[in-house]
């Protein structure tokens, strides 16, 4: 039997080379515009597919409950394989926005059986620790995400074509697929259930633990991926003829230094509790909201740095949150809680993503960043009401 650490890695692994498909069309955008004759809008369109797709097959996932009812490793893996066929329809020749939205969708779609399945098998294996576990995982989900930036930097530099990019996340995203697959069978602590109970989706909420942690999420989300979403946007605005910046090496460092603070803030929540730290994030996070208007393009180096520490405190509370919503859900339908959680949290980021959209491209002013404080006052102010005082917090 494989020791806890093995498996761990291994989920690891695999979270980051399924995810890295959720970003693959961010990261060669202003090559689909120019391949497709798209419009600039198709930042928000292409990214709110995936999302629209996401929250679709989570909340699919979360009413008929199946990685509580099936094996989460083969529904991780048929989740990966299709993914993996849908990604690679964007490099189609015959192309037009709506096949490529279609595509975008039915990635975002079968994510709904990666990203929160992978966070169910490991708490299937970790009973104690799960906020540090998560920790790993999503800073995992972080490098996925940034990763096709960085290949999107480096073909560029050596003159190959944008369709690498795509090549490269489809064939990761199949080996992530087949490593659960085969070699991580049903966790120790997995509960099944053999009846499909379509209420619970609903009534998990009355718990009070339950409902803080899940509105803390959600809060967390709204400036999560309109804040990653926009990163190469800002990254342009600052870059100058003076001091030109590549936007693809910048937003894959931006991104991918969140993986660090994940794993500091997963470390960190051994001793000081998942929640607490969890707020800190997500109160530092706020702050830079606040303070990136008065920075902007008046200093680049100052600018970049906050972006670095942005960049960190905006996803470190991500497992935490996920953490304290398994930990107050029953431990047969933790599946379906992580799920219906993550499903609300990333039906947020459609708004956030699309409010955002707009108003950057109607008004030439930095303060339209303050959209995104909306999430940590949320957030805050959800946790803070609720005095949880259990060991799990």
């Amino acid at each position: 039997m494989k020791s806890k650490s093995t498996v761990l890695l291994i989920i690891v692994i695999s979270q980051f080379c399924c995810t890295s498909m959720w970003f693959a069309s961010n990261a060669v955008l202003t090559n689909l515009i120019t391949q497709f004759d798209l419009s600039p809008n198709a930042i928000g369109y292409m990214t709110n597919a995936v999302q629209l797709g996401f929250i679709i097959g989570t909340l699919a996932m979360s009413i008929l409950s199946l990685a509580d009812r099936f094996s989460p490793s083969k529904v991780f893996f048929i989740s990966a394989i299709i993914g993996t066929i849908l990604n690679l329809g964007i490099v189609m020749e015959s192309n037009t926005l709506t096949t490529l939205l279609a595509f975008r969708f039915g990635v975002g779609f079968c994510l709904a059986g990666i990203y929160p399945v992978g966070m169910k098998i490991a708490s299937d294996y970790f009973e104690k620790g799960l906020g540090k576990s998560l920790s790993y995982l999503v800073a995992a989900l972080v490098l996925g995400t940034a990763f096709p930036h960085l290949l999107k930097y480096l073909s560029g530099s050596n003159g190959f074509n944008w369709q690498i990019v795509i090549y490269i996340t489809s064939i990761i995203s199949a080996v992530g697929g087949l490593l659960i697959y085969l070699l991580i069978p049903d966790g120790p602590y997995r509960s099944p259930i053999s009846k499909l109970d379509f209420s619970k989706t609903f009534t998990i909420f009355r718990d009070e633990n339950f409902r803080s942690y899940t509105f803390g999420y959600i809060g967390h989300m709204w400036e999560l991926y309109a804040f990653w979403a926009f990163a190469p946007i800002i990254l342009l605005d600052i870059s100058t003829e003076q001091y030109p910046l590549n936007v693809s090496l910048w937003s894959f460092i931006i991104i991918a230094i969140g993986s660090v603070s994940c794993i500091i803030g997963g470390n960190l929540s051994t001793k000081s509790g998942n929640r607490r730290i969890a707020l800190i994030a997500l109160i530092s996070s706020g702050v830079c909201c606040v303070i990136f208007p008065f920075i902007g393009n008046s200093n680049q180096t100052l600018a970049l740095t906050l972006l670095l520490i942005w960049g960190m405190t905006v996803i470190a509370d991500s497992p935490l949150f996920s953490a304290l919503v398994a930990q107050n859900a029953p431990k047969e339908f933790r599946g379906t809680a992580l799920t219906i959680a993550t499903c609300l949290g990333f039906s947020i980021t459609i708004i956030s993503i699309q409010l955002l959209t707009y108003l950057v491209n109607s008004f030439n002013s930095d303060y339209v960043y303050w959209l995104l404080l909306i999430g940590p006052l949320f957030g805050v102010s959800s946790v803070m009401r609720n005095k949880d005082s259990s060991i799990n917090a």
